[in-house]
């Protein structure tokens, strides 16, 4: 008999699906990528000159936090949030980005920009102030889930850092791959095309915190005295893993594991809005017993149902789409289709004064294009599952020596260098495609940078920040990093937005915010109850 492996193709072997068909699609209609649409949204801490927390409200200089374009908070008033507009144009989107934050540092004064995922310098029961909105009934809302988050998960875990990435596909590309006609009559396939992307990104995107988590240590105060199942190493008054790449990502970071059993999955949009909406309306035994207002009747979260409101799914990656006034995002979502969909798994580049870079952009883009290339079968709920157990093997012992890997509940397993180096061989032809259109080098350069990664663990970002960090500390690293990018900053030019800009912005936040709480009708029960 016949050993049956020798006539398995080296795709089956590194467990990828083959996409040499579409790749030759893409190589003869390589117009159908022109016009990707991108976007950022990166967060940091402000803190003091020592590293501890900032213990100041969100500068009114900045503007309104509600309302403001570019700039707003996450969940405390000392968590900063940069967004930029949708870009078709790398250089031109990070060069937006670099002048919101050339402009914040010539804000703050004394305070820096923290250049690292994971808080640091936290005292115990040290109080963190929640991002407030003003006295109107959507501002007064956002702070009240923000309390419910407290209640429900800690402050600590709310303040982790990260850099979101949204990505579009043209309307071109749905045209020539999936034959539709526009926006409107091609949702539904559209859809289907983002959720091919997400159930690729779930299966393999375990490759972003390999090549770019940072935040392979914490600090001890973390903790706040609390025991860890983690077999961390001390030194230095850090806490880490020698070959973790991403704790951020990990149970311990921003992750909810009363969610995994949500059932919510991606093979058609509807049921994935159903799950969403389902878990909204869900009451919880154990956020029920935290309750809904204390005894002086002051409120403490939205409500006791699993899951808030729809923000609160915590996930690697989301679809998107933008919403109208006063509407759910899973309602947008059965309005018009998927528009675009979020990353979710990047943590804060502390190689960059933004917190990210264009050879991550470039990279993202290579691996969404594949994801919505390659075959994806549908996921199970329980798949989904196997797949964050292979996404922990790589937060945890991603540089691990000879770390193998499954696809899913498969239980094949091939070692992570190999995958990654087959991935990056389709990644390159993508890149080739892209180069080509633009007339330069971009993409094929970051395929040669990344795919060293795979041969040599100590190129990535977690070995590179775990270097540093054992070397003076993390609370040295990052304060040395935070006052080089604060010195940097302060002394660039602008490039696309100029001060008065900013002013304009800033002033105009704060007039749409007294509009919005001059126009309030009901009181805020009422308001929260229109919103059931």
């Amino acid at each position: 008999m016949r050993n049956k492996n020798k006539f398995l193709t080296e795709r089956e072997v590194t467990l990828i699906p083959d996409v040499s068909q579409a790749l030759s699609w893409l190589k003869a209609n390589p117009e159908a990528l022109k016009g990707i649409g991108r976007g950022v949204e990166r967060e940091t801490l402000r803190v003091q000159a020592d590293g501890h927390l900032a213990a100041t409200r969100h500068p009114e200089t900045l503007g309104s936090a509600l309302t403001h374009k570019w700039i707003t908070t996450d969940f405390a008033e000392t968590l900063l949030e940069f967004i930029t507009p949708v870009d078709g144009d790398v250089d031109h989107l990070l060069a937006y980005l670099r002048d919101i934050h050339r402009h914040v540092a010539r804000e703050l004064g004394e305070e820096r920009m923290w250049p690292l995922s994971m808080p640091c310098l936290i005292e115990q029961g040290q109080p963190i102030e929640l991002a407030q909105y003003g006295s109107s009934n959507i501002g007064r809302m956002k702070t009240l889930y923000r309390s419910g988050l407290q209640h429900r998960y800690g402050a600590l875990m709310q303040i982790i850092s990260g850099v979101h990435y949204n990505f579009s596909l043209p309307l071109g590309f749905w045209q020539a791959w999936a034959g539709v006609k526009d926006a409107e009559s091609g949702k539904e396939a559209i859809s289907a095309g983002y959720l091919r992307v997400i159930r690729n990104y779930y299966r393999f995107g375990w490759i972003i915190p390999y090549l770019f988590g940072a935040s392979p240590a914490v600090c001890q105060s973390f903790l706040q005295g609390k025991e860890s199942t983690l077999p961390f190493e001390k030194h230095n008054g850090m806490l880490y893993l020698p070959y973790a790449t991403s704790l951020r990502l990990s149970d311990l970071g921003y992750t909810n594991k009363s969610q995994n059993n949500l059932g919510i999955t991606f093979n058609n949009l509807d049921a994935y809005v159903e799950g969403l909406k389902r878990a909204i309306k869900t009451p919880s035994d154990e956020f029920a017993a935290i309750g809904i207002k204390d005894e002086q009747g002051n409120w403490l979260q939205l409500n006791d149902n699993v899951l808030q409101i729809e923000n609160e799914l915590y996930a690697p990656v989301r679809p998107k789409r933008v919403t109208h006034p006063g509407e759910a995002p899973s309602d947008a979502l059965l309005r018009g289709g998927i528009e675009y969909i979020e990353v979710r798994s990047l943590d804060i580049n502390p190689f960059s004064p933004i917190g990210v870079d264009a050879n991550q952009v470039r990279f993202l883009d290579l691996f969404l294009i594949w994801c919505a290339l390659a075959d994806a079968p549908d996921m199970s709920s329980e798949e989904l599952l196997c797949t964050r157990k292979n996404w922990n093997r790589v937060i945890l012992e991603g540089r691990k020596p000879g770390l193998l890997m499954s696809i899913g509940c498969e239980e094949s397993q091939r070692p992570l260098a190999e995958m990654g180096k087959a991935l990056f061989e389709d990644f390159r032809s993508v890149a080739r495609i892209l180069d080509e259109q633009q007339g330069s080098n971009d993409y094929q350069q970051v395929c040669d940078l990344l795919a060293a990664c795979f041969d040599d663990p100590e190129l990535t970002y977690s070995a590179r920040i775990l270097h540093a960090m054992k070397d003076t500390g993390i609370v040295g690293t990052g304060l040395a990093l935070a006052e080089q990018y604060r010195h940097m900053l302060t002394e660039e030019a602008f490039e696309i937005l100029t001060p008065d800009s900013f002013t304009e912005e800033a002033k105009n936040s704060w007039a749409k915010q007294k509009d919005i709480e001059a126009s309030d009708t009901l009181s805020f029960e009422d308001y929260l109850e229109s919103r059931k």
